[in-house]
């Protein structure tokens, strides 16, 4: 009797445990199994001695793939494109010094009309001198710049502007051929310009197609006459 009750007890242990579990129990557990999204697994340990890579990862696991970013293009400066040709620029004041100059090409004046230009301080009557080779297209007076002077490069595409003049050099008149340095006018305060602080308002502007002298797109001087002494 004390056998037969220890049998039975082995048996209802292992029938228990799933060691004898009928074949449709194991049968419907595993299907049951299956039928689990795959997200909520729980991840398939790695064998005994196998490194960690060889575990399987659940979705939740498994790190998102990176998104493609285009890749940032650098900067463009103000003056890409834009050259005055091989020689560096003259300054336009004699006397003048790059470490002297000041960017006020985008400053404001009367309101919201841009500078657009650069003013080289100078006592009065301190020589001009013509910043590159070309030809003086237009002299000019106007209420604003006062008397002044529309010089052209030799390509007849950038115009080099001369404001505030006290007075033109001697001889100088349209259609003259000027180099690099020649005088060709005197610092002033004619125009709208301070009579307390004569100075040369000095200006650079691209051409348009229709070479007018007094249209085109401005460009900033300051740059082109950081090399001079």
């Amino acid at each position: 009797m004390g056998f037969l009750a220890g049998a039975l007890s082995l048996y209802y242990f292992l029938w228990r445990t799933g060691g004898l579990a009928p074949r449709h129990i194991l049968a419907r557990t595993t299907a049951e199994l299956a039928a689990i999204p795959a997200a909520t697994r729980t991840p398939t340990p790695a064998p005994p001695g196998a490194p960690l890579s060889a575990a399987v990862p659940t979705a939740e696991t498994t790190p998102p793939a990176l998104e493609a970013t285009e890749p940032t293009p650098p900067p463009k400066t103000p003056f890409e494109g834009f050259s005055i040709g091989p020689t560096p620029l003259t300054m336009p004041v004699e006397g003048g010094k790059s470490a002297d100059l000041r960017d006020s090409f985008e400053e404001k004046r009367g309101g919201a009309r841009r500078h657009e230009a650069i003013d080289i301080p100078a006592p009065r009557g301190t020589p001009v001198v013509a910043a590159a080779d070309g030809t003086i297209e237009k002299l000019f007076t106007s209420k604003q710049g006062g008397l002044t002077i529309y010089q052209f490069d030799p390509s007849r595409t950038i115009c080099y502007y001369y404001a505030h003049l006290d007075h033109y050099a001697e001889g100088l008149s349209e259609k003259r051929v000027v180099h690099r340095g020649d005088r060709i006018g005197y610092v002033g305060s004619t125009g709208d310009a301070s009579p307390q602080a004569p100075h040369l308002h000095f200006a650079i502007f691209q051409l348009g197609p229709a070479k007018q002298w007094w249209v085109g797109t401005p460009v900033n001087p300051y740059p082109f006459l950081l090399g001079n002494k």
